[in-house]
Parts: structure tokens; sequence; C-alpha cells
């Protein structure tokens, strides 16, 4: 017995000897506490695209709101139930928590790296830039849903209770931020590389992600506050995406594919068709970009009666090739840039071309993404129904109209776009949840919020009108 306990002894003196610090038998070695920059930043990147492209009821029923789709048995989100579900929740945990703050992360693992020699140094300072621009684009996203939100003290985790700050301020915050990131870009240096799923550490296409992000910005302060728009949008135009270019992130399938292909293929369940809002209108143009947008139902194309519950056999069913998983997810493009130019140009803004033109160029890079020949976009434009000086209404009409026909699959800012242009029409529900019978304006705040950040939430609140409503108009929707 005493040579087994001198045994034991003799071995834990061995293990003692072997290690001068006991915190390495509690390390995970697999899993480690302190992760690469670069790994938190292509994390946030893929978070974000999946947001964006997501049609899952709990989170993201923004194609729903724009009435791209319409659903088929449950129909308590196509009638803007938010609450059911707690979609506002799960909106604000996903952004701060699995977005913004990984973004936060990445920046700050970044600041901390030791490198040496000048192409590293550039390198550096670009990743930051780099994330700087994504950040600014999330909460843009996050104004536009919500209105005031938490913004400066957001990410603090010593801050469990952090103030909303007034979403007017917040834009011109994001504006300075962007301009500032853009113009400190080095284009000639490298970045996140292979890292970057979204330009492949392209520094000169952030340049242009930047620029482009501020004609965004700019275009939704246009009936707020012109003077910034006009300075802010006539300073990034020429620098912005072209007709044909774009961010987006292209899925590799199995484990990272496209959450459309999750949601409706993989999910084996038919809960979604293309809605009639979007069908009938089509329909009426002859749009040649239905096949790609809509699988035909025998010899025509029909969308379910949106709101209704639909019978998925009866209708024409949502594109193949946007179900694949490997489908791209575009969060900011020409063809967006070229809408919002038109915009400008009606504002009286110089962006170096007319209304019509700009127009033309948005729909002819929709027809280019698509797959569609420009002989199939000039015959398009030649139509007097779509013709920029023969289509019928104001020019908020017209360039309404075809901006909500070229974002498709993109909900939020199909939905953005009516926000501020009120076209085009939209139908109503049997049944809508907003507290006006109306199509919503905002979300409304996580209930949670009520209980965990209950006083700053009611201070929101007060300062936006003093209900917390889905009828409220954020401060950029002024008509």
């Amino acid at each position: 017995m005493k040579r087994i306990y001198l045994v034991f002894i003799i071995l834990v003196g061995i293990m003692v000897s072997c290690t001068d610090n006991f915190e390495d038998f509690n390390t995970d070695k697999k899993n480690p506490t302190d992760v690469p920059g670069n790994f938190l930043f292509a994390n946030a990147q893929k978070a974000l695209a999946d947001q964006v492209a997501s049609t899952n009821v709990n989170l993201n029923i923004f194609k729903l709101i724009a009435q791209y789709w319409t659903e088929t048995t449950y129909t308590d989100e196509s009638n803007y139930d938010i609450i059911t579900r707690t979609i506002p929740d799960l909106k604000f945990r996903t952004y701060y928590r699995d977005i913004l703050k990984d973004f936060q992360q990445a920046k700050m693992n970044i600041a901390s790296e030791e490198v040496a020699g000048d192409d590293a140094i550039t390198a550096k300072a670009n990743r930051q830039h780099i994330i700087d621009l994504l950040m600014a684009y999330s909460y843009q996203r996050l104004v536009d849903m919500f209105g005031n939100i938490p913004y400066a003290d957001a990410l603090d985790i010593e801050n469990i209770s952090p103030a909303y700050e007034d979403a007017y301020g917040i834009y011109k915050d994001l504006i300075e931020k962007v301009k500032a990131a853009t113009d400190g870009l080095d284009a000639s240096g490298g970045s996140f590389d292979s890292d970057d799923l979204y330009f492949g550490g392209d520094v000169a296409m952030w340049k242009k992600f930047g620029n482009s992000l501020l004609v965004k910005l700019g275009i939704a302060l246009v009936d707020y506050d012109n003077a910034l728009a006009k300075t802010t949008i006539e300073g990034a135009y020429a620098g912005a995406f072209g007709p044909n270019e774009r961010c987006e992130l292209v899925y590799l399938g199995g484990s990272n594919s496209n959450p459309l292909y999750v949601d409706l293929v993989q999910s084996g369940r038919h809960d979604f068709v293309p809605a009639n809002t979007l069908v009938d209108m089509m329909n009426t143009l002859e749009d040649p970009r239905r096949p790609m947008y809509f699988e035909i139902n025998g010899d025509e194309y029909t969308g379910g009666i949106y709101g209704e519950s639909n019978n998925f056999s009866q209708y024409s069913h949502i594109a193949d090739p946007i179900q694949e998983p490997t489908f791209p997810m575009t969060l900011l493009d020409g063809t967006e840039i070229s809408f919002y130019l038109a915009e400008a140009a009606e504002h009286g803004f110089s962006v170096g071309g007319s209304a019509e033109e700009h127009y033309n160029n948005g729909i002819s890079s929709s027809f280019a993404y698509w797959g569609l020949s420009e002989a199939d976009a000039n015959a398009y434009l030649a139509k007097p129904e779509v013709a920029y000086s023969t289509a019928a209404g104001d020019w908020k009409q017209k360039i309404g109209t075809q901006a909500w026909l070229a974002y498709y699959v993109r909900g939020m800012i199909a939905w953005n776009s009516w926000r501020r242009l009120d076209q085009p029409t939209l139908n109503l529900p049997p049944a809508p949840e907003t507290d006006d019978g109306q199509v919503p304006k905002r979300y409304t705040y996580p209930v949670n919020e009520q209980t965990l950040n209950a006083a700053n939430r009611a201070a929101a609140v007060q300062a936006m009108g003093g209900q917390d409503r889905m009828s409220l108009k954020l401060f950029w929707d002024v008509n």
C-alpha cells in the first residue's frame, strides 16, 4: 500500500513539474477564446448576408411585407403579425449579437495585432475601415426597421441598459464614419484576402461600396434634410457602383447554403408562393423577367392572393434558381444605386445624368443580373407603360414601380423604397395586425426591451411620438 501511495505522489510531482500554469489543464485548445479578427469578420459577413437572404418567418418577413411572396397555410406574417413569433426581438438580438458585436470584436482584435512593414500596416488599416463600412450598413438597417435605437453604447458589455439615440443623429454620424472609412481606404494595399467573403479583399471595390453606401444614406434623407442629402450624394456618386457592379455573398452550398434553400427546399415545406401583387403587375407589363422570378403554372403566371390562404399547387412557384443552395445574395448593387440617382436627379442634384438615364440604367442592370440580353431590356424600355416619358404617373410612381420590380427577393430594400415613394400601390391583407390596418411603416420595439431596458425604451417611444406603433413613420418618411 505504501508503495502505491509513493508512486501516486511521484506521478503528481511529474505532472506539476511539466507545467508552469495549472490553467493549461482547463483550457480547451480546440475552442480558443481569442479568435483572429479575420475569422470574426468573415463570420459576421455571413451572418449579415443570411439576414438579407432569409425568409424564415421567425426572423425575416420583409419579402412578405414588400408583397413579393405570400403564404400558403399560415397567414399571420403576411397579415403583419410580428408579435406572436417575437420577430423584433429576434432581429434585435441577431443584429447586435451576431453581426455588430462580431464586427466590433474583429476590429478590436485586428487593432491589437502587431504588424511590420508598410504593406502590412496598410492592410491592417484597410481591414479596420472595411469593418466600419459594414457596421454602418448594419446600423442603417436597424434604424430603418425601428427608428431610434441603441447606438454609441449598444455594444458595451458593461452597459446592460444602453440609451436609445435619435435616428436622424445616428444617420448623420453614419455618414461621417462612412466618409472617413471610404477616404481612408488605400486601394493599392491589401486587406482580408480570401477571408473577405464579399470582394475577396479587393479594396477598390470596398471604396465603391463605401461611396454607394453614402448614396444610399443620402437618398433616405432627401425629404428630411435635403441639403445634407445633396452634398452626400453629389460627393459620392462618381465613385459608387456602376450598373453591373455589386456587393454579394456567393454561397458555397452544403452547410454554407443560402438560407432561402434551407427555408424553401431543405425544410420540406411549401409555405410561400409569389404574391398576386407582383405577378399581376408583371403580367400586365409582359415583363421578360417573369421566368427568372417564377415558375409558370400551366399556361400562365399566377400569384397567390396576398394575405390569404393559398393552395401551393394552384399558383406559380418561386423560380428554381432562386432555391439553389448556391444562389448569391446581393447586399448593395448598381441597380439600387441607379434608381437612387434617378431620384436624386429629380430633386435637382448633379449626379452625372438625367433621371431618365439613371432609370434606364437601373432597369437594364436588373435585366443583365437575371441573365437577359440588352435587346430584351431595350424592348422593355420601349414599352409606353415603361418608357420614362410615357409611363403612368409622376416620377415617384415611375421610379418607385420599376425599382420595386427590380429589387425582387430583397424585401427590406423594396419596403424602404415603398415607404419613401409610396409606390407602387400594395394590396391590403384581409386581417392586418397593424394598429391602423395599413402596411407597416416600422417594426415595434422588442418585447424584451420592456423589461430589460424599460426606461430607455420608454424614452425612445416618447421621443418618437409617445406610442410604439407599426403605423408610426420614421423620421425620413415625411410624405
